[in-house]
């Protein structure tokens, strides 16, 4: 067996299963859930539909690089989103789908890392962090360096408290902007500082983009790593990927699907890879990609029910928790006042209601600092009705003491 394996850590809902082993909920409260972030709006009609009218594709092998069409309507939307100037974005060279992009982001730490040399590689990433990029570190064989995301600093990374020879030993970053689980979104001045670190340090800047498209303004939408290198005039995108998925912006989890953008010289060999993985997606989902990447109306209107629900937890639960409303994401990450893993194994014990503890999405650092700790993740993924159930809830657990 590969050896690295057996540095994995329990995923987050491993550990919170372990936690809720052994309470009993009041039979009486339904449950509700708010511990994944697995979007729960109906999937739109265009998909399905298209679906449903693409079936006659699964009696054909899909080519790994997707078919023309998908990767011509992902360069328009990438265009028309993020301001790009036409013709930008070569469909054929910058563009790669993926089966979503928890696989996409898993792969690319295995196609991008060279072990042969002199010092360990490190990957550094975002703490906390969706652990597929732990797990991807480790099993590609390069350390995991964790950067602390605190309060203090809008749940951002301090960039410039790392040592350059962190940075030389780097291949490659991990950031996630909108950022799981806070919601706080990477500006460009931060953007920008991050691509000259790359250059001066020659490591892959790994964007996950994956709740651009769920904000809270809608004239201020979430900047892109590739809409600054257009700023920039970086049009080859040296050194930069970014990762954008249908799941969360058009409540699509189940169909897996995404695609990977950016620096040609990367993608090329990133295909090669995915070429032997067998990765490839099929014509069915690439049609229903096609017609969902085509359309923002049903984009818009899920953006506004999102709001919907922030207005009535945010007022319901501002009493009790010091409430943060996030720029972006589904997200919130309050603080609560008992240890997290406590106060959670409490909430469903008393209330039926699940939350992640924040310690599940961190990692303690050198300098003794868990920055999950006593913090909690909410998604508010389910229906207005189940939100504002569970955040009357969440409030009578914190008023019983």
């Amino acid at each position: 067996m590969n050896p690295n394996l057996n540095c994995l850590h329990p995923y987050p809902f491993e550990k919170l299963n372990q936690l809720k082993a052994n309470c009993s909920p009041p039979p009486q409260r339904s449950a509700i859930n708010l511990s994944i972030g697995e979007p729960q709006h109906p999937t739109p009609s265009i998909i399905t539909t298209a679906v449903s009218q693409a079936l006659d594709g699964l009696g054909k092998y899909p080519l790994t690089r997707g078919n023309d069409a998908l990767r011509q309507s992902i360069a328009q939307w990438l265009t028309r989103r993020f301001q790009l100037p036409a013709e930008s974005i070569d469909p054929n060279a910058h563009i790669l789908p993926v089966n979503g992009t928890r696989e996409a982001l898993f792969a690319i730490a295995q196609a991008v890392i060279d072990t042969q040399t002199a010092q360990p590689p490190l990957v550094l990433m975002p703490n906390p962090f969706y652990q597929i990029y732990e797990g991807a570190a480790l099993l590609a064989g390069a350390q995991p360096y964790y950067l602390n995301c605190l309060a203090e600093r809008d749940f951002q990374p301090d960039f410039d408290a790392v040592p350059a020879e962190i940075w030389q030993r780097c291949q490659l970053l991990y950031i996630c902007s909108p950022a799981n689980p806070s919601g706080s979104v990477l500006s460009a001045e931060t953007l920008r500082q991050l691509l000259a670190l790359a250059d001066e340090h020659d490591f892959i800047i790994a964007s996950d983009e994956c709740y651009s498209e769920i904000y809270a303004d809608e004239a201020n939408p979430p900047v892109g790593l590739l809409q600054v290198c257009a700023e920039m005039g970086r049009l080859d995108f040296k050194r930069c990927l970014v990762f954008h998925s249908l799941s969360k912006r058009s409540n699509a989890p189940g169909l897996r699907s995404g695609f990977v953008a950016g620096d040609a010289e990367i993608m090329r060999p990133f295909l090669l890879y995915r070429t032997y993985h067998g990765c490839a997606m099929s014509s069915t989902v690439q049609a229903a990609s096609i017609a969902a990447w085509s359309d923002e109306l049903h984009v818009q209107e899920n953006r506004a029910l999102y709001r919907a629900k922030f207005d009535a937890v945010v007022d319901i639960l501002s009493p009790v928790l010091p409430i943060t409303r996030p720029e972006a994401s589904f997200y919130l990450w309050p603080e609560v006042p008992d240890s997290d893993t406590e106060f959670a194994r409490q909430l469903f014990a008393t209330q039926n209601v699940t939350v992640l503890p924040g310690s599940f999405l961190s990692r303690a650092t050198a300098d003794g600092i868990n920055p999950g700790a006593n913090r909690v993740r909410m998604a508010l993924v389910a229906s207005l009705e189940e939100c504002k159930e569970a955040a009357l809830r969440i409030r009578a657990c914190l008023e019983k003491g």
